[in-house]
């Protein structure tokens, strides 16, 4: 991994947008403030790279909040060689984060584009522990299963089946749930076969998960009811 230098916006970022928002776990701000968020906007962006909000990435896509991306990853509860399914990679930054942390990341991604960016991005940046593909994020990665954390990127109008059933036993899946205007993040931990708890962890805003599980199309994504 390329050597970091020190960046007075990146600390401040950490600081002022998720310490003083009440995170406190001491692997997620090392990660955080491990990952140049400025390496993963659109050319253009790289100004507002440390802005307390998200950013478009192209193909309809954005950038998570950075705020987002920690309570994400907090919320996993993840250690050191854990296996994470990342749903909705977008630019390669969460799974940036997560690979940080030491986990062994998965990505999916829908768009073309954007993963072949995501993939040569991350691969120059030095995360050689993020595999990425292509394909219908709602339907997970079987073959790669079981995973001891699922983080999903893009808001479902349920969680997805096929995700919890890859869930590994003591696991946590983190994702959006609910249409336009009225998604919460739902943080489940698998405690049997078909036995999960759900915990609430308040109102996001997060672009449609498209696909077999999620939304059928972009056009077709409800509002709130």
């Amino acid at each position: 991994m390329e050597a970091a230098m020190p960046n007075p916006a990146l600390a401040r970022m950490v600081e002022e947008q998720i310490v003083r928002r009440g995170l406190r776990d001491p692997a997620v701000l090392d990660a955080m403030r491990s990952v140049p968020r400025a390496a993963f906007v659109r050319p253009g962006f790289e100004a507002a790279a440390y802005d307390d909000g998200p950013l478009p990435i192209g193909e309809g896509q954005t950038l998570s909040q950075p705020y987002i991306v920690a309570l994400m990853a907090e919320a996993a509860g993840l250690r050191p060689g854990a296996r994470v399914l990342e749903v909705g990679a977008g630019s390669g930054y969460a799974a940036a984060v997560l690979a940080a942390l030491g986990a062994e990341v998965h990505a999916i991604e829908r768009q073309p584009a954007l993963a072949e960016a995501a993939r040569m991005r991350l691969a120059r940046l030095g995360y050689g522990r993020v595999a990425l593909r292509t394909g219908d994020g709602s339907a997970g990665w079987p073959e790669a299963a079981p995973f001891d954390a699922i983080l999903v990127s893009a808001g479902a109008p349920a969680v997805p089946r096929a995700l919890k059933a890859q869930l590994a036993l003591g696991g946590r899946l983190v994702a959006p749930v609910g249409p336009a205007g009225a998604q919460t993040l739902v943080v489940l931990t698998r405690r049997g076969a078909d036995l999960y708890a759900e915990e609430d962890r308040g109102p996001v805003s997060f672009v449609p998960l498209i696909g077999a599980e999620g939304w059928p199309e972009e056009g077709a994504w409800p509002g709130p009811a």
